[in-house]
């Protein structure tokens, strides 16, 4: 199975290139107004910003090799992406899309690759990934039983404005992983509403659905939700830059007593404080996809302390700002609100930060037995 280029096969300047060609892109394209309309749409998708993104950048193709019709670069690149759209909230399923190359390349199945990714990597079909019931991954929400899906997938990242569902279906033997046509008769997809609109979160139904099965190799699972983790902290490494990058200028022009809210020495702490939760959080976020791109064996748990990290650190620096900000940060208006919301959203993705220090402090404690 040809598996993505090592995180160091694409140079420091090209990353830089594929960095600043994004983030003017969405200066251009992903503005309040473009993203608050994208929110209101039906699917709740910037489509035409997407299809810009993966015809003139190719961002849907990074992580996929190029044997499959991808760039043959890694997820380290395809993190790079993720931070300049967390730091927009720009309603465009590459997390998901990358998401579902993720777990097609983490079942080794050559088929499977071959018939799937081409069409993520050109942007030509959306893929969403039915992963789990909750925010766990032990007990997924849909059974397979003689080829047929039944039951519930709950959060389903861009599921509304899906082509392909990948299916994380429990049986007997364990996790299995599906592809079904998002149109298949059977398969209701119910749109949510949301905390954070910026992100289009569905539910979809299996009602008795044929499914093709992929075969998934032995760690599966694992894999996928290291992908996840690494992934989404490279996302919430925008948003958190981006959120401080807001507070420092709201407050460099916000004046009280007669100067610059900015230059009073609590305010002056605080913001240092959001500073250093940003930093380090770019830190482990880039740990974690170098990690996951090297197939380190540490991969795991640096994407698990990523996940952790970069859940709190955005979540206090969102609210810090908001406190900031005062009382024009929890109005509609301003774009502030938009960053606590997405904040406070992707912190609950993938397990929560408390269940995940739980689950690693249950395999770190010696067996009493």
């Amino acid at each position: 199975m040809t598996v993505p280029a090592p995180a160091d096969a694409v140079s420091p300047e090209d990353r830089r290139a594929l960095r600043d060609s994004v983030a003017t892109l969405l200066r251009q394209r992903a503005d309040s107004t473009a993203v608050r309309k994208a929110m209101t749409s039906t699917p709740r998708i910037d489509r035409s910003l997407w299809q810009t993104l993966c015809a003139e950048i190719g961002v849907a193709a990074l992580p996929i090799p190029e044997e499959f019709g991808g760039a043959g670069a890694s997820f380290v690149e395809t993190g790079l992406v993720l931070e300049e759209l967390g730091g927009a909230t720009a309603s465009v399923p590459v997390f998901s899309s990358a998401l579902a190359a993720a777990a097609i390349l983490a079942t080794g199945d050559d088929a499977a690759a071959a018939r799937l990714l081409p069409s993520i990597a050109t942007g030509e079909q959306v893929v969403a990934l039915c992963w789990a019931e909750g925010a766990g991954w032990s007990a997924p929400g849909v059974r397979a039983e003689a080829g047929l899906l039944s039951g519930t997938a709950h959060y389903v990242l861009d599921g509304e404005c899906a082509d392909h569902l990948l299916v994380l279906a429990g049986t007997d033997a364990g996790p299995t992983v599906h592809d079904v046509d998002a149109r298949a008769e059977g398969v209701t997809i119910t749109p949510q509403p949301l905390l954070d609109p910026t992100r289009p979160l569905a539910t979809v139904t299996f009602d008795d659905v044929p499914a093709t099965t992929i075969t998934a190799r032995t760690g599966t699972v694992v894999a996928l939700r290291t992908a996840a983790w690494a992934l989404l902290s490279a996302e919430q490494v925008g948003g958190a830059a981006r959120t401080l990058d807001l507070t420092v200028r709201h407050s460099q022009e916000r004046t009280q007593f007669g100067r610059a809210i900015g230059s009073f020495q609590a305010l002056k702490h605080r913001m240092a404080d959001m500073y250093a939760l940003v930093e380090t959080s770019r830190s482990l976020a880039t740990a974690a996809l170098e990690a996951l791109a090297a197939g380190s064996a540490d991969a795991a748990d640096l994407a698990a302390a990523a996940h952790v990290h970069c859940s709190e650190a955005y979540c206090r620096v969102a609210g810090d700002a908001i406190q900031i900000h005062g009382g024009i940060g929890i109005t509609w208006e301003h774009d502030i609100q938009l960053y606590f919301k997405r904040a406070q959203s992707s912190s609950q993705l993938f397990g929560q930060p408390h269940e995940v220090v739980a689950e690693l402090a249950r395999r770190l404690q010696p067996n009493e037995n």
